[in-house]
């Protein structure tokens, strides 16, 4: 089984429907149909099916693939990053190991951003209850710097 064929479903789809224009595709994903084509170009999508006319015609697996890049996109893993990741899906089930050290690499940058977060957050916490409980009239205030 694939990341490709285990991601959930992230987009609501007619039922016995496989076959969405680039506009659709666009629409549900919030991409637009110029970030949809330079994914294809750049090999982080994968093969895309056309109509006899060349139109290109996304499936459900397309879908779930782009929720996924969406995903790594959050974390801020670069897209050189994820276009390595879809080489190593295209490759097969031999890149097992390299797509997991790649994930966890992203997982660890990720937990360090929520932890800087977490601090900012206690920063903020600690200036908004400064401020709610008065203790700032008539004291000059001072930097929180823990």
């Amino acid at each position: 089984m694939t990341v490709l064929e285990s991601a959930p479903p992230a987009h609501p789809r007619p039922a016995g429907r496989d076959h969405y224009t680039i506009s659709e595709v666009a629409a549900w994903t919030g991409l637009s149909a110029h970030t949809l084509r330079w994914y294809e170009r750049i090999g982080l999508m994968p093969h895309i099916d056309r109509s006899h006319t060349g139109q290109r015609r996304f499936r459900n697996r397309d879908l779930d693939w782009l929720s996924f890049v969406g995903k790594l996109r959050r974390t801020g893993m670069p897209v050189a990053g994820m276009v390595r990741y879809a080489e190593l899906v295209r490759e097969g089930d031999h890149t097992f190991e390299q797509r997991q050290e790649l994930l966890e690499d992203t997982r660890r940058d990720v937990r360090m951003r929520i932890a800087e977060l977490q601090d900012t957050l206690a920063v903020l916490d600690h200036k908004i209850s400064y401020y709610a409980d008065g203790a700032h009239c008539g004291a000059p205030e001072r930097a929180h710097t823990s």
